[in-house]
């Protein structure tokens, strides 16, 4: 049990890593100075909450290994986030988008995740639910801003919905290591939270003008596994470059 469990907490480390990374992008190109603040701040929540799930990934192995090491020496193929969360920024609306759909699916994983019958996950989930609810909250609003705007905001946001639609069904796809550690109460039940998301990105859809996609779309998937696309290895030689160059150099 415990492979198991430590990749469903390199799991959730990677998918806020590198959703983190991502926003952290976006410093100082918000479309005005109170919205770049606030994306800015969701990049640090997200990686913040890597890091909690990183020391404790650490932890499982009992080697010399540290959130440094898993973070910044490992390859493409052993990362296990979602594609979702490496795709690119692409406009202010693709963001939105990508950020609602992910930290909506976060909201709901959390609130059964502290249930876990793993207290430190438990722990990381109560502390980070408090932070991914703003996201929810904040990300929806400029989804029915955009959808209820302007015409081009409103075409903005639907060319992003088609965009990143493809990468949700991944989210609630069920690997190997997330159903041995729901044997053991540890994970949570896929199953049992997408009834709720899709309810509130619906409710979220709708109040911004927007059809739910069909639901024969078909979708991506690969993440959990490590097959990525090729967007991740362009994030990985960004991030890792430093550590990679200098081994164990600190400030």
């Amino acid at each position: 049990m415990t492979d198991a469990l430590f990749e469903y907490t390199i799991h959730l480390a990677d998918n806020s890593l590198i959703m983190g990374h991502r926003l952290s992008e976006l410093t100082g190109h918000g479309p005005m100075l109170e919205q770049d603040i606030a994306i800015s701040n969701i990049a640090l929540d997200y990686i913040g909450q890597s890091r909690y799930f990183f020391q404790y990934a650490a932890s499982l192995k009992g080697l010399p290994a540290s959130e440094d090491t898993l973070a910044f020496l490992r390859d493409a193929p052993e990362f296990k986030n979602f594609l979702i969360t490496e795709i690119p920024n692409g406009d202010w609306s693709k963001t939105m988008m990508k950020l609602f759909c992910f930290s909506t699916y976060l909201y709901f994983l959390y609130q059964k995740l502290i249930y876990s019958s793993d207290k430190q996950l438990a722990a990381i989930a109560e502390k980070s639910l408090k932070e991914v609810s703003y996201h929810v909250r904040w990300s929806s609003e400029w989804i029915i801003r955009l959808g209820d705007g302007t015409k081009e905001s409103n075409q903005r946001i639907i060319v992003s919905l088609q965009e990143v639609w493809p990468y949700t069904g991944e989210m609630f796809d069920l690997s190997d290591f997330e159903k041995d550690c729901r044997s053991e109460n540890i994970s949570v039940d896929l199953e049992e939270i997408q009834p709720g998301w899709r309810q509130k990105v619906t409710e979220v859809f709708r109040e911004a003008t927007l059809s739910f996609p069909d639901k024969n779309i078909w979708m991506q998937k690969g993440g959990k596994t490590g097959i990525h696309t090729e967007h991740l290895g362009h994030i990985l030689a960004e991030m890792q470059f430093l550590q990679r160059a200098y081994p164990g150099c600190n400030w």
